[in-house]
């Protein structure tokens, strides 16, 4: 009887010592997944910045462009584009996708045509810059695999019912960004000319008054080394008027 006893203890710690490997295995491989997925989060979090960077830097470098052009509707109508085009429509992406901006083209314009509530006056998206974010700054070394497309298209707020011409002075920029990982990230901004030639940027959602606010806001600015002078913003006209 004892010797039965002592086997069966044996065999209580033999799978005792089997469970407790196979939670101890468990635990290191849910802590190896858990760690593996940290980083890939992390890593996903830093491509979706960076190419989303890469988008506003694409606006920023557009308006650039559209600052030397006086006439908007040759760039609604396709004619002139950005001196920042790359040599080819179907390049390579850093990230090793092979890409067709014509085929992005169309889709840019198939979505828009599908939201687009405005007739005959919906956006019709002109193809303006296009090209691998590294070779933005020329000579100059630029770390970024991402790569960028911009389309133009008119306001669709205006009603002379021609979208390849600008009547107000306002066009929509629409920047695409391909960045590592397969990451996308698009900016859209409306870009406004005012009476002194400068150009304003602002969300889509921004228009109108806002325009009008920023206006105020700039002409409330004293230079240095000038009499401070007291105005209020009218409520009617957006304007200053000095107290």
């Amino acid at each position: 009887m004892a010797k039965h006893t002592s086997d069966n203890e044996a065999g209580s710690a033999l799978i005792m010592a089997l469970i407790a490997t196979v939670l101890l295995t468990s635990l290191g491989v849910g802590l190896v997944m858990l760690s593996n997925t940290e980083g890939a989060i992390a890593s996903n979090y830093r491509a979706g910045s960076e190419t989303l960077y890469a988008a506003d830097a694409a606006v920023e470098r557009v308006v650039q462009d559209l600052l030397l052009v006086p006439r908007w509707n040759d760039v609604l109508s396709g004619l002139t584009k950005s001196s920042f085009v790359d040599v080819t429509m179907t390049p390579v992406a850093g990230n090793g996708d092979h890409l067709d901006i014509a085929a992005m083209t169309a889709e840019v314009q198939a979505q828009s045509d599908s939201t687009a509530p405005w007739g005959t006056n919906n956006p019709v998206w002109r193809l303006f810059a296009y090209g691998a974010l590294g070779d933005m700054m020329g000579t100059a070394t630029l770390q970024s695999n991402s790569y960028i497309a911009v389309w133009i298209a008119d306001d669709p707020s205006e009603s002379d019912n021609d979208p390849s011409a600008d009547t107000n002075g306002v066009i929509t920029v629409y920047a695409q960004a391909i960045g590592p990982n397969g990451t996308h990230r698009a900016v859209e901004v409306t870009v406004a000319k005012t009476d002194s030639t400068e150009i304003e940027r602002g969300l889509i959602a921004q228009r109108g008054q806002e325009e009008l606010n920023q206006r105020a806001r700039k002409a409330a600015i004293q230079l240095p080394g000038q009499a401070l002078t007291a105005m209020d913003m009218s409520v009617t006209t957006g304007g200053m008027i000095i107290r």
